[in-house]
């Protein structure tokens, strides 16, 4: 099945950032499909982040537009949050509380009944390695990892339809790093989608079915890595090359 057959998941068009008299994002286009995990990939500081924050609502942005779910972010906020999980570059809670206590707080929110976040809390925390001992522990006593594993836990409560991730791996232990890749890749042949952004070219070109490269605020070039399974070796050289280039062109990232 071509791309052209396929349903569209999230759909950035024409997006525009500016944080004063900086421009971070200067027309970005991407169109990410139902049941593909979409790399993302760029140094630090070229943009990355930035279009996630936008895309999932939590930045505004100059001009474009942006639908995750089928749902306009600006101007159906609340339909569009409810069709994905997201997890940031950094793990993200209230330290204050346990982790299940965290994690049914998430539940709440997306009105999870109670049957359902059993099943999925179970099956989630078994895959993830977290044991009820350490769930009723405060967050605050948790190391980088752990902390990690109960936000991707968080993420999924709900059983969004897209699956988005910024750096995810950071932090993690080798086990739980490849069982986190077994899941986005599950995740995705279930016909979800999984947008997964990362400077680790390596995992990427393994895991992924397409792969952006950004630089500069700008897509500069996508691979189409299921269709064409030899670009998996020839995008880090590409990836490289392509940073070097903008690099001498431009100067240095200053963000």
């Amino acid at each position: 099945m071509s791309s052209f057959d396929k349903n569209i998941a999230i759909s950035i068009h024409s997006l525009h950032k500016s944080y004063g008299s900086h421009e971070v994002l200067k027309g970005i286009d991407l169109d990410v499909f139902e049941g593909e995990l979409f790399g993302f990939i760029g140094k630090n500081g070229v943009g990355k982040s930035t279009t996630i924050e936008c895309s999932i609502g939590i930045k505004d942005f100059q001009s474009g537009w942006i639908e995750i779910g089928g749902y306009d972010i600006k101007k159906e906020a609340i339909k569009a949050k409810q069709t994905f999980g997201y997890v940031t570059s950094e793990p993200t809670s209230y330290e204050e509380m346990s982790g299940l206590g965290y994690v049914e707080f998430i539940a709440s929110v997306y009105k999870v009944n109670k049957e359902k976040f059993k099943t999925n809390f179970e099956y989630l925390a078994g895959r993830l390695d977290l044991s009820l001992d350490d769930l009723y522990r405060p967050i605050k006593e948790y190391s980088h990892g752990m902390k990690q594993k109960l936000c991707l836990i968080a993420s999924l409560i709900h059983n969004p339809k897209i699956w988005i991730l910024d750096e995810p791996t950071v932090g993690l232990d080798a086990f739980t790093s490849n069982e986190l890749c077994r899941m986005m890749r599950e995740f995705a042949d279930h016909g979800k989608t999984v947008f997964v952004a990362s400077h680790n070219i390596d995992l990427i070109a393994r895991l992924c079915d397409r792969v952006a490269i950004i630089n500069k605020g700008t897509i500069q070039k996508i691979f189409s890595l299921k269709e064409n399974p030899r670009e998996r070796y020839h995008l880090n050289q590409y990836f490289l090359d392509n940073a070097k280039e903008k690099e001498e062109e431009n100067g240095p990232d200053v963000i």
